[in-house]
């Protein structure tokens, strides 16, 4: 397994992780087994570097994630998230970064994973009604008590960045990234770089679609999420899939498969970038982790920003409600 460095702290891990949401939240319809067996054989394949959030299944995706890392935590850096509030029923009550929440939510991760030290802490979305310092401040007493070891931000604006940082060492920045989603490359990833931060790039696959296995809403479970993301759906729909096929086209062109093709663009942006694809199947698994082997010339690398340069997926990321929690 190839292996990178996260930031200026030491955080050295796989250089693709597994990305365990899928498991427990949002795609569809779940299999624990499968799920259980996908994160041993990631495991055992050399990925050793999970993430899971605790508004994930309302909790249960961390508990998923601790029975197996418990049994395997020599091995294993578990990155988990705090910050999206949901109720016991599913439902979203807003983004809370206060001291108080930190410290509690952090408590209560620790105690669904079963582990006694949580490797890299993110806060999930920025909570506009508290200011970063204090946001952080909290989280920089958690690494002082050693229950946390490296400390980093999702969805985080430039500034909000510098004043954390400022704070307190951040490890790693977790943002949306992909051939579909290139708009962290005009602020957001320099900085990273200026600071000496990692960057985490979630959804590297486009949520599935770059895979060529998405070619119509039939195609997705009725309870799947993504059926209301507007890159999903109408005319974007029809538009994102010509970009899915080119995407295809070079891929056989360089014999591997699109997921592979898609994947190693981003590991081929830098080697301060861990992309965490997901999957719950064990065959998604293994063919993600072909990426590592596919080498892109600078021909390659030419040809596909001729053919999806930034902006050129058709329409926003998230619906339009949950954008405005997004790089703030």
């Amino acid at each position: 397994m190839q292996t990178r460095t996260l930031g200026q702290q030491g955080l050295h891990i796989s250089a693709l992780g597994l990305g365990c949401m899928g498991m427990s939240d949002f795609y569809g319809v779940r299999d624990e087994k499968e799920s259980i067996a996908t994160i041993n054989r990631a495991i055992d394949l050399g990925v050793n570097f999970l993430d899971t959030a605790d508004m994930y299944g309302v909790g249960t995706n961390e508990e998923l994630v601790g029975r197996v890392v418990r049994e395997r935590r020599e091995w294993v850096a578990v990155a988990t998230k705090f910050g999206n509030v949901r109720g016991e029923d599913g439902s979203f009550k807003g983004v809370n970064g206060r001291p108080d929440y930190v410290r509690a939510a952090c408590d209560a991760s620790l105690r669904r994973t079963g582990l006694d030290v949580i490797d890299l802490y993110y806060q999930h979305r920025v909570d506009p009604q508290v200011a970063i310092e204090e946001t952080v401040g909290a989280m920089a007493e958690l690494v002082t008590a050693g229950k946390v070891k490296y400390l980093g931000l999702s969805e985080a604006a430039p500034e909000t960045i510098r004043r954390a940082h400022a704070v307190h060492p951040i490890t790693a920045l977790q943002t949306e990234y992909s051939l579909w989603s290139r708009d962290v490359e005009a602020e957001i990833l320099p900085t990273c770089r200026e600071l000496g931060i990692g960057f985490v790039p979630y959804s590297p696959l486009g949520r599935g679609f770059l895979t060529g296995q998405i070619t119509s809403l039939d195609d997705l479970d009725a309870s799947d999420t993504r059926r209301n993301h507007p890159r999903f759906q109408g005319e974007a729909f029809g538009k994102n899939l010509d970009l899915a096929a080119a995407i295809g086209a070079m891929a056989r062109d360089k014999c591997c498969t699109p997921a592979q093709l898609a994947l190693a663009w981003v590991l081929h942006q830098g080697e301060d970038i861990v992309p965490i694809p997901g999957t719950k199947r064990r065959t998604y698994l293994e063919d993600n982790l072909g990426a590592l082997n596919v080498r892109l010339s600078d021909a390659d690398l030419t040809r596909i920003d001729e053919v999806l340069p930034p902006g050129a997926a058709e329409g926003t990321r998230y619906p339009q409600a949950s954008m405005a929690s997004v790089n703030r």
